[in-house]
């Protein structure tokens, strides 16, 4: 069973930044694709953010891109999302998704395990 850990989100105010963390114990991290989603009260949970297995492709939200940046470190497990000037609407429950195949994907389809969540709250 995969398990994923997400860490970093917390109460911060608009035009603040923030790191998000996604770490786990799966040896194939290394071969899949990671993503971000996020989930904000009554919407349905929204593509943020993926990346393929190498770290050398990635493809954002139009509602993000240029703003966040996600990057992995395969010699850490871990997958990360660089949030600098927080908008309100960025809040939400934000979770880590491992992908099933080695390429980036926005669809939440294509992940085979999700983390529980971390909450990110934007005060404006």
């Amino acid at each position: 069973q995969v398990r994923l850990v997400e860490s970093g989100g917390r109460l911060v105010q608009a035009g603040d930044s923030l790191r998000l963390s996604c770490t786990t114990s799966e040896r194939t991290f290394n071969r899949k694709g990671m993503g971000w989603f996020r989930q904000a009260p009554g919407k349905e949970r929204e593509f943020v953010a993926t990346i393929d297995y190498s770290g050398g492709k990635s493809f954002y939200a139009d509602s993000v891109k240029g703003r966040f940046a996600i990057s992995r470190d395969n010699a850490l497990n871990t997958v990360y999302l660089e949030m600098p000037s927080l908008r309100p609407e960025d809040e939400g429950v934000y979770y880590c998704a491992f992908g099933r195949y080695s390429a980036y994907s926005s669809y939440s389809n294509d992940y085979s395990h999700w983390g529980r969540g971390t909450q990110v709250t934007v005060s404006s």
